[in-house]
């Protein structure tokens, strides 16, 4: 055949996905729609009846869905692992179809062909009827925005074409659905393999009077809510190619803007007017949602990568902190407490989920306690950050409201987030200044403020050694205090146990306390397992600068089983002990610490006076 005609004039475009389990149909009915609307080459045909018979589920027939599971790996497995984009268009309408992932595993793909769709397909496979994965799939879908849904029964062949099977499969999800907030919920009975009721109707399915999938896709109206909205812009570069021009470009996320309206920066509440708009290179009067365009100011005001520009009449929020829902993506569950990077628009900062509010069953929609989240798992949380940032409500702008977690040692995402709302937190707690500054403390007792972070495993020496190390100073007038993770646990630490979750609180804890104590201009010695680095980090975070040495007391795990001086080893072996570091729970060593002190080789005094030496080389001691 030749290739599709061109058409110059643009058509109304649906951007839609298909989701649903594994194996539901979803690259197949893609691959359908695509041979039915003669969007297929000769030769893309000749190559996929070669591909069918090496690959192929479908026995001597054509698989349709090798046209979308393009990865080597999803031919031989069978399933679709990325996200697979397809474009084509009818005399109606041109489409955008996301073919996302059904295996559990990959539910983060699946919420990023979401993240920008109109309408989803969510498939079901008539035999199986609704699964856990669509249940998990119709949330994610509800969270996302997205109000027009299509549950496609699919294989109704396999089940003889019985209009029970269907009823009930569509009656059911209904039933689910109802909390969802969906505007349209379409249920066709359709089988991909065959094209029934696929783009045309099917004689199989007389007792099915409404549409085929293609003439609902081709005549369903979409909301779009974007150009609406107030004015909303993110500043992704500040252009300067010379002292004459400054330009800040970026994507319009909602609304419009004119040249001469008048434009604030969220966050600063700085005022200007806009003195040009440029869009390709050529000035416009006018541009809108979508369009990626240059703007210049009639004054010159401080504006940055990652600024918001809105309306002076209509501003987002702007506060570092706010309740959002998580979907979570890593294979490392969320710690709350523990600082991760929060990337909304072009703005990064560091962040913290400080309490995880309830997670999701996504079987029932049920709100369940819990004090982490794991891999696909959705929850209510609330959020802290480093620095104030400007954000709408996920519901009333999709683009301002949506941000992601990254994991600082990593740097891989580790949630989506939508933003539900800010948190009125006291707007009258300020920063008291004070008479007397910390360094005047210090100053007063000949010493400068320090927090000694001594880390290792259970038995490594590490108590010993900073009892040492603190009678060392203390003989030298030396104004002190320890910390020590067994004594925290009797006092201020005491409801918490040994989770992960738990230890990342107590270090939390311990590393506010020492940081206030710093401030009194004392040296601290932190005597802590703190097995996770990104804990470790966060203490070095909160010390004041050039303040905080990272002290590894480094033993081998054979040597301190073999020391094991309160049989907790032994315990943790037997099974008595749970999350014992070293046996059921990792430890992290550190990468680049200050100083390492191999306890396996040298005594506990000789030590102490290695610390002490270099406490008096780097000028914390002995200013006499």
């Amino acid at each position: 055949m030749n290739a599709p005609a061109f058409r110059a004039s643009p058509l109304p475009t649906l951007r839609l996905l298909t989701c649903g389990s594994v194996d539901d149909g979803k690259s197949t009915l893609i691959g359908r729609l695509l041979f039915e609307q003669k969007l297929i080459y000769d030769d893309q045909l000749s190559a996929l009846e070669r591909d069918s018979k090496k690959h192929g589920t479908t026995g001597e027939e054509i698989d349709f869905a090798l046209l979308v599971d393009g990865l080597e790996a999803e031919r031989e497995q069978g399933i679709t692992i990325d996200v697979a984009y397809r474009y084509f268009a009818t005399p109606a309408r041109s489409f955008i179809v996301a073919d996302t992932p059904g295996h559990e595993q990959y539910t983060r793909n699946m919420a990023t062909g979401a993240s920008n769709a109109d309408l989803a397909i969510i498939l079901v496979d008539a035999r199986k009827g609704l699964l856990t994965q669509t249940f998990r799939h119709s949330f994610i879908v509800s969270l996302l925005g997205i109000r027009h849904v299509v549950l496609a029964v699919n294989k109704i062949d396999l089940v003889d074409f019985r209009q029970q099977v269907f009823s009930e499969i569509a009656d059911g999800f209904a039933e689910f659905a109802k909390p969802l907030g969906f505007h349209v919920i379409k249920a066709i009975p359709i089988s991909a393999r065959y094209g029934d009721n696929v783009s045309s109707k099917s004689e199989r399915t007389p007792w099915y009077e409404g549409p085929h999938l293609l003439e609902f896709l081709e005549r369903v109206e979409v909301e779009d809510e974007s150009r609406a909205a107030p004015f909303r812009m993110v500043v992704q570069w500040v252009n300067r190619p010379h002292l004459d021009f400054r330009g800040f470009a970026g994507s319009i996320a909602s609304g419009s803007v004119r040249r001469g309206d008048d434009i604030v920066v969220a966050a600063s509440g700085r005022r200007s007017k806009v003195a040009r708009v440029l869009f390709g290179g050529e000035d416009v009067q006018e541009a809108s949602a979508g369009d990626a365009v240059t703007l210049t100011l009639a004054d010159e005001i401080d504006v940055a990568r990652g600024d918001v520009f809105s309306s002076p009449d209509s501003r987002p929020e702007v506060a570092d902190q706010f309740a959002a829902h998580l979907i979570w993506m890593s294979g490392e569950n969320l710690l709350p407490g523990r600082s991760y990077l929060l990337k909304i628009g072009a703005k990064l900062t560091p962040a913290t989920v400080t309490e995880l509010r309830h997670r999701v069953d996504v079987n029932t929609l049920e709100k369940l306690a819990g004090k982490t989240l794991a891999l696909n798992e959705v929850g209510f949380c609330n959020l802290a950050t480093t620095m104030p940032v400007a954000f709408d409500p996920y519901a009333a702008n999709h683009q301002t409201g949506a941000f992601i977690l990254i994991d600082r040692y990593t740097n891989e995402t580790a949630a989506a987030g939508l933003i539900a709302h800010g948190l009125r937190r006291a707007t009258n707690v300020h920063l008291q200044d004070l008479a007397v500054t910390r360094q005047a403390r210090a100053r007063l007792k000949h010493q400068r403020a320090a927090i000694l972070w001594f880390t290792g495993l259970s038995g490594a020496g590490k108590s010993t050694i900073a009892n040492l190390v603190e009678a060392k100073l203390h003989a030298r007038g030396v104004h002190t205090t320890m910390l020590d993770g067994d004594n925290v646990r009797h006092g201020l630490n005491r409801d918490l146990g040994f989770t992960a979750a738990d230890r990342v609180e107590n270090i939390r804890r311990v590393a506010e306390v020492a940081r206030l104590m710093t401030d009194a201009g004392l040296i601290v010695l932190c005597s802590f397992i703190s097995p996770f680095r990104a804990e470790r980090q966060l203490a070095r975070e909160l010390a004041a600068a050039d303040e905080f040495l990272e002290i590894f007391v480094d033993a081998p795990l054979d040597v301190v089983m073999a020391r094991d001086p309160k049989g907790l080893y032994k315990r943790a072996l037997a099974g008595e002990i749970k999350n014992f570091t070293g046996v059921d729970q990792a430890y992290e060593r550190p990468e680049s610490p200050e100083i390492t002190l191999r306890s396996a080789q040298d005594s506990a005094d000789a030590l102490a006076d290695q610390v002490v030496d270099e406490l008096a080389k780097r000028r914390f001691i002995d200013l006499l």
